[in-house]
């Protein structure tokens, strides 16, 4: 079978008593780096020494289907360099290949960054999405965002320390300066900090230069109650601006919980202010 292992994300300390068991066992050790796994090994005075084979992100399609065939004759457990395979880390590709050939796969439970920077956020936890790294580049970061806008849920990300003041720059001027915002910075290690504010505040705090490992955690958006004329008043607005009426509706549905439907055709059947040359106005489609 393919066993997935979650490793420490800081702290030595937070190996499992199964990791232990498994990396003292294991003939067969797929890692995201093999130098990260040997001194994993050495510092839990481990003395087994498995194959090591490299599963990183630019070889993982490549080696999936060697790796599952492998995988139907022995044991193969598979690590990142911290918390679990496949979330943000390699180990997807080759667990949907191992399901498609019907090879059994199973997980060692343990450290998560996701799960430590929302539990010590103090922002709701009843519903969250991980959104992962936000884009690189300014002009995508910024259109990811404006995706995120009207998310209720709380959002937690990944980020480099080096993006942080940047990405946190748009974010406030994407989702409010005064979004609550919580950068979490080398969970579980000795410098571990956990700083809390809105947008903007972190923003500030930020330009001054962060270092460590990062994880950004953001407020969902809040519910807004609308009526239906204005709802449809703000259809109105983005489609003028440029939307299809479509994606305008769904937008401020999203936003306000009033119905998307009752929103297009409303907006269809209330006249709107001048559309840009490229908003249209389609015809209602079935469903």
């Amino acid at each position: 079978m393919i066993i997935l292992a979650a490793t420490p994300i800081g702290n030595l300390g937070d190996v499992t008593t199964r990791l232990v068991e498994a990396l003292g066992a294991a003939t067969v050790i797929a890692s995201e780096d093999t130098r990260v796994t040997v001194h994993l090994l050495k510092a839990l005075g481990i003395e087994n020494r498995p194959k090591l084979i490299s599963l990183h992100d630019h070889n993982e399609r490549g080696k999936a289907a060697e790796l599952v065939e492998l995988a139907r004759e022995t044991d193969i457990l598979v690590l990142s360099d911290a918390g679990m395979p496949t979330v943000s880390d390699p180990g997807f590709h080759l667990v949907d290949a191992a399901v498609a050939a019907g090879v059994t796969v199973t997980a060692l439970p343990g450290p998560s960054a996701v799960l430590t920077a929302l539990a010590v956020s103090g922002l709701p936890t009843d519903r969250f999405t991980f959104e992962g790294f936000l884009p690189r580049k300014h002009g995508e970061r910024v259109g990811a965002l404006r995706d995120l806008a009207a998310e209720r849920r709380t959002m937690v990300f990944f980020e480099s320390a080096k993006r942080l003041a940047a990405s946190l720059t748009d974010l406030a001027a994407t989702l409010g300066a005064d979004r609550r915002v919580v950068v979490c910075r080398e969970l579980t290690k000795f410098f571990e900090e956990v700083k809390r504010g809105t947008a903007a505040e972190l923003a500030e705090w930020a330009a001054v230069g962060v270092k460590g490992e990062i994880c950004v955690v953001v407020a969902g958006a809040e519910a807004r109650v609308l009526d239906l004329e204005t709802g449809v008043a703000e259809v109105h607005a983005l489609v003028a601006a440029g939307a299809r009426l479509k994606d305008a509706a769904a937008d401020v549905s999203a936003a306000s919980g009033l119905g998307k439907r009752d929103l297009y055709e409303a907006a269809l059947t209330r006249k709107g202010p001048a559309r840009s040359r490229n908003a249209e106005y389609p015809t209602l489609p079935n469903g």
